[in-house]
Parts: structure tokens; C-alpha cells; sequence
């Protein structure tokens, strides 16, 4: 073996080394932060070589990448909506790339094909789709834009082939507090912002189908034509679910498309105890899922199915005669290319499917049931614990959003005013300042300028790393300790 192969048996420890594999509670900081300056002093970003480097000198640069990388991993991290990696699906992820083949067609990819073919037909079924089609896509906004994109030819068929010239003029429906994804597509698909018309939410972030339809009527008055409308199973900040029958009852009755943007809260379906949070949208005509997400499979890990079979080949295909050629000696039917925006496309569905088959339902229904259990202890113990305080009482999803209230700080509510709450605002960022430049814990905050409320914390738990009530304590405790330091 030559010493540039040799480098690979050599990842695992190193990964081992720096704690990045099942970091430990006492694993070092989640987080060595440096500002961007600073790093740059500190790692040797330019590309000017000209002669090989010693495999020593190649260890060294992946140690330095590694010694200043966030550990996803970590117990303390809840910075985002994923976190660590389950490692079933990790060890999918590293096959994948050692084989480096890709998912247009079966000759190249025969295995990963079927495997496709066989995640697509249990997401069918777990979502409830009786029949349909799907793919895999490089995250959860290119599965949305594949929903939107099907709708439109659903829409205007011509489309494909006039362009949205001399069409009706297209508008499509989304919440207030739905993912920015969808703005982007309809900016990308030529339909324009100024033709997406943002619904209003209740108090829990859910869209509200009287608004819904109100916006519809608005749309048809004005000669425009209502398309599509994106539902959310699982909001980015307060984890909502819309109220998918009541959505579903005013599609069928304008006769319009329904998606489901499911890329965080479909994860709930593996859980007996949860999946009711979906209930009505196997109503909808698409629906979109991330396993990268709460569940832990690797980045990017994102899935797309649709009712309608055909549907994805018939709007999206361009019969390249080099690729898809129809006198094959195989069943032409499994090359899957021609349905994708793409021609490259890695072979995700490996990883998640990997993960089914390790773990199986019922084992993928613990890790899920357990961040569900751990999210409402971390409610809970927000709840009852002096100083904390909750922005809403109850929460659908995993996502738990709070302020936390110094000591000295503490008034009675008549003295509540906007200033004060400019304050705890302004604490809240200082306190997740603090806590990134010493590595205890990374946890988003945000805040929802619509409903004028500035920044609160965003606790995310995810299903890895395992959380457990100590994590969730460790926490509460660390910004409870960095709040009174201020």
C-alpha cells in the first residue's frame, strides 16, 4: 500500500484522537473559537504548494482543521437542527465516497439503485402515500423547489416548453414562519417574490386556514392564479405543525397543489407516540423529509416523494442520448437520472437505508422517542426553574425557545417595559457569546421581528449524540452560571 493510502486507516484514529467520534461529556470544549483573522494566522488556508507534502506534514494539516472545527458530536452542541451522526449512517457515508459512483443510472450504481427504489417505497408508506414516486436531493430546499416545480407543471404543462411567458401569473402560499426555502424558489422558477403570499400564524407559529383561504380569494380577485401552497410539519424556530387536514379541506377545494415541508418534524412519523403531529398530511400531494436532521443521518440526507408516479421523469427529464439511451440490455425503467434537476447525484439513500436496516423501525423509534422525552424534561425543568422563562407553554417538536432572566434583572411584570425587554434581548446574545468563546455549549438564539419579539434561545435536541436528562441539565445550569457572571 502506498503511503497516500495509507493515510486513510489513519482517519479513524485521528477523528478518535481529537474526540469528533462519540465525544465524551469531558471530550474538550464543543468549540476551540477563534475570530476569522485570528484563524487565519493559525492555519495555513492558501493553496501555493508546488511539491508533495510528507504524509506526517498531511496528518498535521487535518489535525489543525479538526483542533478548531465545532464537534457536532458533543453533548453541549444544539446550535443547529442537526447534530451528531448516527454511525451506521456515517459508515454509509464513507462507503458511498470510497466508491464514488453516482445515481443517474443502474449500470454505474446497480446497488444504490435498488437501494433508492427501496427507501423512496417505505417513505411512501411511512408517510402514508399509497402510490408514488421520489428521490433523493442535496438538502431540503432543492426538495421543496422539486415540489414547487412539479406543481407548476402540474399547473401549466406547457410550461416545460414556452417558459412562463404569456402564462397566468402564478402565486404560490406559505406561512410567516416558514423556511426561507421557499422564498428562494420562487425567485429561482421565474414566479417572483412579489407572488408569495406569506399567511398568517397563531400564537404557536402554526398557519391559520382562515387566513389561508382569505389570501386564496385575494389572489383570484386580482386574476392571478393560486397554485401551490407549502405547509410546515416542524418550523425552524418554534417546531410547528400546521394544521395539515384543515389546509388539505381548502387545496381540494381550489384545487390546488399541497406540499409538505416536513425536512425537520417528518423524523415524528417513526414515533408511535408522535407521528399523530402529522396527521392529515398524507393528504398532501408532495411531502419532504431530512433523516439528516433530528435522526442523525450524515449531511445531507434529504428525501422528496410525491403522489403522483410519472409525474417527476415527465416535468423534469431531457433525454440526454449518452446517458438514457432507450435500446439499453437492461430495463431502462431503473435509470432514475432524468427525474432529477441533476446528472451527478451522490448516492445518499445508502446512508439512511443502512440506518432502517440496523437499527429497524423499532430502533429508530427509541433514539426518536428518547430526544421527544428529553425535550420535555428541558421544558420542564425551564418551566420551574427562577429566572427561566418560556416563550411558549407547550411545544409540538424537539425545538424548545426561552429567555433566561438574571437575578438582578428580575422585576414585576408592570415594570416589564419595552426597555427591559431590550435588555434581556441584548443578555440573551451576550450569554451565547460567552459560551462560545469558552466551548461549554453552542446553542442558537433568534428572534421573530413579525411578532415583535427579539432574541430568545433555541434549544435543539436531536437524537445524536444520545441526549439524556443530564445533558439537558448541564444546559440550564451553564447559561443559568454565564447569565449571573454578567
Amino acid at each position: 500500500m502506498s503511503d497516500e493510502w495509507a493515510l486513510l486507516s489513519r482517519v479513524p484514529d485521528i477523528l478518535e484522537e481529537y474526540n469528533y467520534l462519540n465525544t465524551p461529556r469531558n471530550g474538550g470544549p464543543v468549540v476551540q473559537f477563534e475570530y476569522p483573522e485570528d484563524l487565519k494566522n493559525l492555519v495555513d488556508f492558501t493553496i501555493d504548494g508546488d511539491e508533495p507534502r510528507e504524509q506526517s506534514d498531511v496528518e498535521s494539516i487535518i489535525k489543525d482543521v479538526l483542533h478548531y472545527s465545532v464537534r457536532t458530536g458533543h453533548s453541549n452542541f444544539h446550535n443547529q437542527l442537526f447534530a451528531g451522526v448516527d454511525p451506521y449512517g456515517l459508515a454509509g457515508s464513507w462507503i458511498t465516497d470510497a466508491l464514488n459512483t453516482s445515481q443517474y443510472t443502474f449500470e454505474v450504481g446497480p446497488v444504490f439503485t435498488l437501494i433508492e427504489d427501496a427507501l423512496i417505497k417505505k417513505c411512501l408508506s411511512l408517510f402514508g402515500f399509497e402510490d408514488g414516486d421520489g428521490i433523493l436531493s442535496p438538502g431540503g430546499s432543492i426538495s421543496n423547489m422539486y415540489a414547487m416545480v412539479a406543481a407548476r407543471f402540474k399547473a401549466l404543462p406547457d410550461v416545460k416548453r414556452t417558459g412562463l411567458s404569456n402564462q397566468p401569473t402564478l402565486v404560490a402560499f406559505t406561512s410567516e414562519e416558514a423556511h426561507y426555502s421557499i422564498k428562494k424558489a420562487v425567485h429561482w422558477l421565474g414566479i417572483g417574490i412579489d407572488n408569495l403570499v406569506l399567511v398568517k400564524t397563531d400564537s404557536r407559529g402554526r398557519m391559520i386556514p382562515e387566513e389561508l383561504e382569505m389570501a386564496i380569494e385575494s389572489v383570484l380577485e386580482s386574476g392571478r392564479k393560486p397554485f401551490f401552497v407549502n405547509s410546515t410539519a416542524g418550523t425552524t424556530v418554534l417546531g410547528a405543525f400546521d394544521p395539515f387536514d384543515q389546509i388539505a379541506d381548502i387545496c381540494q377545494k381550489y384545487n390546488l397543489w399541497m406540499h409538505v415541508d416536513g425536512c425537520l418534524g417528518g423524523t415524528a412519523i417513526l414515533s408511535s407516540k408522535n407521528a399523530h403531529l402529522l396527521s392529515g398530511s398524507e393528504r398532501a400531494d408532495s411531502f419532504a423529509w431530512n433523516p439528516h436532521k433530528t435522526l442523525g443521518a450524515p449531511l445531507q440526507c434529504s428525501i422528496f416523494i410525491l403522489k403522483q408516479k410519472g409525474l417527476l421523469h415527465e416535468c423534469n427529464a431531457a433525454n440526454a442520448d449518452y446517458l438514457f439511451q432507450q435500446d439499453k440490455f437492461y430495463d431502462v425503467s431503473y435509470d432514475t437520472g432524468d427525474k432529477s434537476v441533476q446528472c451527478g447525484r451522490k448516492v445518499d439513500a445508502f446512508k439512511i437505508w443502512l440506518m432502517f436496516k440496523a437499527r429497524g423501525t423499532n430502533g429508530l423509534q427509541t433514539l426518536v422517542d428518547n430526544a421527544f422525552d428529553c425535550a420535555r424534561y428541558f421544558t420542564e425543568e425551564i418551566r420551574n426553574r427562577p429566572g427561566f422563562r418560556l416563550r411558549l407553554d407547550e411545544y409540538q417538536y424537539t425545538n424548545i425557545s426561552f429567555w433566561y432572566i438574571p437575578k438582578k434583572l428580575r422585576v414585576e411584570l408592570d415594570q416589564q417595559n419595552a426597555s427591559w425587554w431590550a435588555r434581556i434581548y441584548e443578555i440573551t446574545a451576550q450569554i451565547k457569546e460567552r459560551m462560545v468563546k469558552n466551548g461549554s455549549v453552542l446553542i442558537g438564539y433568534v428572534p421573530l421581528p413579525r411578532k415583535n419579539i427579539g432574541n430568545f434561545f433555541r434549544m435543539v435536541v436531536t437524537c445524536h449524540p444520545k441526549p439524556s436528562f443530564d445533558t439537558m441539565k448541564f444546559v440550564i445550569d451553564e447559561i443559568e452560571r454565564v447569565g449571573e457572571e454578567l
